[in-house]
């Protein structure tokens, strides 16, 4: 192997420097399709300096999976302008980034060589600044048979157009009939299309503009429109928003204060929060009566709890269930601090002076106990994050996932593992596993099997056995086979660590875990990967096929 390596490396580099950009590639694939990535970095190296424009992309590539972001736009950038690969490469990196120069790359792309992932994405650039007349227009224009990838962009902003269209004749009757109820049913549309705002953030200004109609005539389409702007445009809304419920509630409006009740809990401002749904509770409504029993629970008023929760009705399962919580929480004696909502008001006054550990405990109790929303979160948790603290990096990462920022999430994973937390480390894993590269993923395993974790263990050893490091492998293996039970990485640690004993020639030892593995495999193992992935499959192994060779050289 070791001289296969070598000629195919060698080769790369002649080719490259030869100017044959068809034999550089194929021996780029070689590198690639075995998973010696580590093995091609040094000969894509020098067939960058060569000046190869397929090694830029694949170095690129790598430079960006392993982290180094600014490494691999310079590669993408040194030949985005004549080879598409890169260019869409580049435009997605800086797309990332929030850098309104990605739409020149995917078009540079697009021109280049007709790549239609630069096409696309032109496409889902232009909805997402607003213009969903032009984005299917453009998707569509200058199609060739095979193209159909474009189908499905251009009928999504299709179907987006035709929903505002049909909240718009819908606001233009209610306006002529002067409805309010109808102008708040007109807007019912937009309030399945949250995720659609959050991916093309340049249609909330029309959304707003329906919205923003319909509370002329509502109060209730008032609510509606404030819950729609703290969900779309942060912050800089909440003034806004707060204007709109407080000016429904006091137009008479009963759901108003209710809904500034959920937006202040959102906020982590639990006074306030307490407030308004102490309003709508005089006024009987459930929802926020419930609610009040859950803000007084966590802050361990119980008697208020009681109240309230048996306000909803006593024969209710859920009122009984909360109502046998608080007396189990009693007989419990006392709450540990990192639940206990009475310290809030403490640490909020020494965040603001800038503690950042105090901050950091503020955003825990908030998002764990007090019920605050991820987006609410994040400034809490940031400064710890920043200081250098890995487990708040690791949350951060975590909001950011929860908030569907991949960019931001996998930094702040990064962040936290390469400060040494395991379960950061086992993302990093998982994340290089999901770009095929396996050396890179086997290193993070490795680092995350240190917090004695009988899955991570499984992981790494998995890795290492696949890769053929048999002797390396078994030590996690036998861990993961030992501590694993009977749960599903147990099982395949048990498939795993019976084909490392196999090929080190424990064939005695290997019959137990592979008869184990053998029997669940299907319903344990192959039931979490897709059949169709045949890269992975090609990996896997096949227990019942292990422990058949194992038991005829036995018998032998």
């Amino acid at each position: 192997m070791t001289q296969d390596i070598q000629a195919h490396g060698e080769a790369l580099v002649a080719a490259a420097r030869a100017g044959d950009t068809n034999t550089a590639r194929r021996h780029t694939d070689f590198f690639v399709l075995r998973k010696h990535v580590d093995e091609g970095i040094p000969y894509w190296e020098q067939a960058v300096a060569a000046g190869d424009a397929f090694s830029h992309y694949t170095l690129a590539r790598y430079r960006k999976i392993r982290g180094d972001r600014q490494a691999a736009e310079a590669l993408y950038r040194a030949v985005a302008d004549r080879h598409a690969g890169c260019a869409y490469g580049l435009g997605v990196l800086l797309r990332e980034d929030g850098d309104p120069e990605a739409a020149e790359w995917f078009r540079r792309g697009w021109e280049l060589g007709r790549n239609l992932d630069c096409k696309i994405e032109l496409g889902k650039l232009l909805a997402a600044e607003g213009q969903l007349d032009e984005a299917p227009k453009f998707l569509m224009s200058d199609i060739e048979l095979g193209d159909i990838a474009v189908f499905r962009w251009a009928q999504l902003f299709e179907s987006i157009r035709a929903d505002f269209d049909r909240v718009a004749a819908g606001l233009d009757a209610a306006e002529a009939a002067g409805d309010g109820d109808a102008a708040a049913e007109a807007l019912r549309p937009l309030f399945e299309m949250e995720h659609h705002f959050r991916a093309y953030p340049g249609l909330t200004t029309e959304a707003a503009g329906y919205y923003r109609r319909a509370s002329a005539l509502a109060p209730s389409a008032r609510v509606d429109h404030a819950v729609f702007l703290t969900e779309t445009s942060g912050e800089a809304s909440w003034p806004e928003a707060r204007g709109l419920l407080l000016q429904a509630h006091d137009e008479g409006y009963e759901g108003a204060a209710y809904a500034l009740g959920v937006l202040y809990e959102q906020r982590g401002d639990l006074g306030d929060a307490e407030h308004w749904y102490g309003l709508a509770a005089a006024r009987g409504q459930q929802a926020a009566q419930w609610n009040l029993g859950l803000l007084c629970k966590r802050q361990r008023r119980y008697e208020e709890a009681e109240r309230w929760f048996r306000e909803v009705g006593e024969d209710d399962e859920d009122v009984v269930e909360q109502l046998a919580r608080i007396a189990a929480i009693r007989a419990g004696g006392t709450v540990a601090p990192g639940k206990d909502l009475r310290r809030l008001p403490g640490l909020r006054e020494r965040a603001e002076a800038g503690d950042v550990h105090a901050s950091y405990a503020y955003g825990r109790i908030l998002g764990d106990w007090a019920g605050a929303e991820d987006r609410h979160l994040v400034r809490w948790i940031e400064p710890a994050a920043l200081a250098g603290d890995p487990q708040a990096a690791y949350d951060l990462a975590e909001l950011y996932g929860a908030l569907r920022r991949p960019a931001l999430r996998d930094r702040w994973y990064r962040t936290a593992a390469e400060a040494g937390h395991h379960d950061a480390c086992n993302q990093m894993g998982w994340l290089s596993e999901y770009h095929r590269d396996y050396q890179e993923a086997e290193r993070w395993y490795v680092r995350a099997a240190g917090d004695g974790s009988p899955l991570n263990a499984m992981l790494a050893g998995k890795l290492k056995a696949q890769r053929g490091a048999f002797t390396e492998a078994e030590p996690f293996l036998r861990t993961a086979w030992e501590q694993g039970g009977d749960s599903a990485y147990g099982t395949e640690a048990a498939g795993y660590y019976g084909l490392v004993l196999h090929r080190l020639g424990r064939l005695a030892e290997a019959v137990e875990p592979l008869r184990t593995a053998a029997a669940l495999w299907d319903e344990h193992v192959s039931a979490h990967y897709s059949r169709d992935d045949l890269d992975v499959l090609a990996r896997t192994v096949d227990p019942e096929e292990e422990l058949a060779a194992v038991e005829a050289a036995l018998a032998a």
